[in-house]
């Protein structure tokens, strides 16, 4: 045996003590999908449609408030998260897709009911300051917990990095609406 088919040998028998059925290229796509997410923690897979639930919500309700806010503030507020929970998506749906993740395609029910919440029988400044508190502070708040949590104990490193790399962001949304939650009241 040469030294590669000895350390592909040991591998492959590693892999099976740890319960882990090898991949080999020959293999159909579906075994190798399946093969790949099974290197996902559960708890990994639900904060990434946790993840994505989320940003879908963040995106369609800040495109409602780009159009429906009184205030040029709110609106260019609604624009930023609109533009970057978009990229923070894109990068997500890439991330599941190379771990074989599937994420939900449509804003969550309970999000839904939220953003109708908002939306009936509120406009002008009523409305902007239900946005500003309710996505901007409230969510934002929910959203850093989630992801500070996963930046920290995801057990998949691309998972823990993308956690990790969008968290200052979220962040940065949390001080804007803060900001803007002072100059409403």
């Amino acid at each position: 045996m040469n030294k590669t088919t000895l350390a592909f040998a040991a591998a492959a028998t590693a892999a099976l003590l740890a319960g882990i059925q090898p991949v080999r290229a020959a293999d159909p796509p579906a075994a190798r999908a399946r093969a790949a997410s099974q290197t996902v923690s559960a708890s990994d897979r639900t904060f990434m449609t946790k993840a994505a639930g989320g940003g879908l919500y963040e995106v369609e309700i800040a495109k409602m408030a780009s159009q429906k806010a009184e205030s040029a503030d709110v609106k260019q507020f609604a624009e930023m998260l609109v533009k970057d929970h978009t990229a923070a998506n894109d990068e997500l749906k890439a991330l599941a897709a190379s771990k074989s993740v599937e994420l939900p395609k449509d804003v969550p029910a309970d999000k839904k009911k939220k953003m109708a919440m908002i939306e009936n029988n509120r406009s002008g400044a009523s409305f902007d300051r239900a946005f500003i508190q309710k996505v901007g502070v409230s969510d934002h708040q929910e959203d850093i917990k989630l992801f500070e949590m996963a930046s920290r104990s995801a057990k998949d490193a691309d998972v823990k990095a993308w956690a990790t790399k969008t968290l200052p962001t979220l962040k940065e949304h949390l001080a804007e609406a803060q900001k803007l939650a002072g100059s409403k009241k």
